[in-house]
């Protein structure tokens, strides 16, 4: 048997296998199987455990305690000093990740920010990009999208004295489908554009796993004269992005899941240029979105900065960001592009050796994450039968970290990064015992 392990190829390119040998083959030709041994993996079983689970919470880069030892060493010896004369100066930490998430997600340096929390960024984006007016006062999700992000529209349109009742669009799929089509979504927002004032999805539904076109979506909501967001929690590095060719107007994003940051960790933002150069939008304010070369002459008149850091409230949190740029190195170093195709290869396996289990000895189990390898990223979301729940607990038993999502659904998230094929191998080995 001789396997080419070729990158820039679909997973339909490839002849898989179900065999340990297939797996092991496959590993053996994997241009990105020495980032495995930069992270720690949990034990189960002392053993290291099958973790699946990069799509909740990411492993710890074992660089991680190299980078926060180092705040924690100019804080013990430096003091405030350490605001201007650390090795990484405080004052100045969030420019450390702007160039590395840029890239990450295709924009512009001063477009991206690492601040706060997601959904603390997701309502800072919400107060300056949707502005009802008329009867264009709709806010356009997908159905289930995950509940913060409900939260947060629903709270945004009561303080605009708005209906969530009314106000609040969710979008389902076709009876008897499981996921939406892109056709109807650019319909629906063509023939109710009139009455939306933004469309805000999640860039990939952290339940179902589908990978929504940005780009078109984008699109069809600035032809029909509403702004564009994206929650990317579950798309920021996951799959290649490209948030200012797209033109989209905002995005925010957590850092503890495949950008494998810590439970917590900082979280992200994308604005725009269009709108971050803009000092009139509306915005809620702090100190930290105050012009940095003036912020401390501490004066009442407001000079905000260019670009996404203008959103920033408070001083960067710097042991989390510490933690964060020890993730983006890894990225920096393997490419968000090499890291798709891999991903692309990983779930083929995965769907492939799950397609012959059902058939053959788990007919109750399907695959809700689309089958099109562009509309998913590296999430397979399998809807369980009635004992689903003891289910993923035997699995959880074998030494297989997955997630389980009720009501009946384990989401299965082989992240290119640290998981291999033989782990795809062995899941399905386990599961079918």
């Amino acid at each position: 048997m001789q396997i080419v392990f070729l990158m820039k190829q679909s997973n339909t390119n490839v002849n898989f296998e179900n065999s340990i040998a297939f797996a092991q083959e496959m590993d053996a030709h994997d241009p990105l199987k020495k980032f495995r041994d930069r992270f720690y993996f949990p034990k189960q079983n002392d053993k290291d455990a099958i973790y699946f689970c990069g799509n909740s919470l990411g492993l710890q880069p074992k660089k991680v305690r190299e980078l926060v030892e180092q705040e924690l060493k100019d804080w013990e010896t430096l003091g405030v000093e350490g605001h201007l004369k650390g090795k990484n100066p405080w004052y100045y930490y969030h420019h450390f990740t702007q160039e590395k998430l840029a890239r990450l997600v295709g924009a512009q340096k001063e477009e991206v920010i690492a601040m706060n929390s997601l959904t603390v960024n997701l309502q800072l984006m919400l107060v300056s990009f949707f502005r009802p007016h008329g009867k264009r006062c709709k806010i356009l999700l997908e159905r289930g999208a995950f509940p913060s992000d409900q939260y947060a529209v629903q709270s945004q349109l009561k303080l605009h004295g708005l209906d969530p009742q009314k106000d609040f669009l969710e979008l389902e799929p076709r009876v008897g489908e499981l996921n939406l089509r892109t056709e109807d979504i650019l319909s629906y927002i063509k023939n109710h554009g009139e009455e939306i004032a933004l469309v805000m999805f999640g860039g990939v539904n952290y339940y179902t796993g589908q990978f929504f076109d940005l780009e078109k979506i984008t699109t069809a909501a600035h032809e029909s004269g509403a702004m564009c967001g994206f929650d990317l929690a579950h798309a920021v590095g996951n799959v290649p992005l490209k948030l200012h060719q797209w033109n989209v107007d905002f995005a925010v994003w957590c850092s503890y899941k495949y950008l494998n940051s810590g439970p917590g960790g900082v979280g992200g933002a994308f604005v725009h240029k269009h709108h971050g150069n803009n000092p009139e939008i509306p915005r809620l304010s702090g100190w930290w979105g105050h012009d940095e070369e003036n912020r401390f002459k501490m004066e009442k008149d407001y000079h905000v900065m260019k670009g996404a850091a203008g959103w920033q409230l408070s001083n960067a949190p710097v042991l989390p960001m510490a933690i964060h740029a020890a993730s983006l190195e890894i990225f920096e170093e393997a490419g968000i592009e090499i890291l798709r195709e891999k991903s692309l290869l990983l779930t083929g396996y995965l769907e492939f050796l799950l397609k012959e289990t059902i058939k053959t000895a788990l007919p109750e189990l399907k695959i809700l994450t689309p089958e099109n390898p562009q509309e998913r990223g590296c999430q397979i979301s399998i809807l369980t039968g009635e004992n689903g729940k003891h289910l993923h607990e035997k699995l959880t038993q074998h030494g297989v970290m997955a997630d389980w999502r009720n009501p009946n659904v384990i989401r299965v998230a082989p992240v290119p990064l640290y998981n291999c094929f033989e782990d795809v191998y062995r899941f399905v080995e386990i599961l079918k015992s």
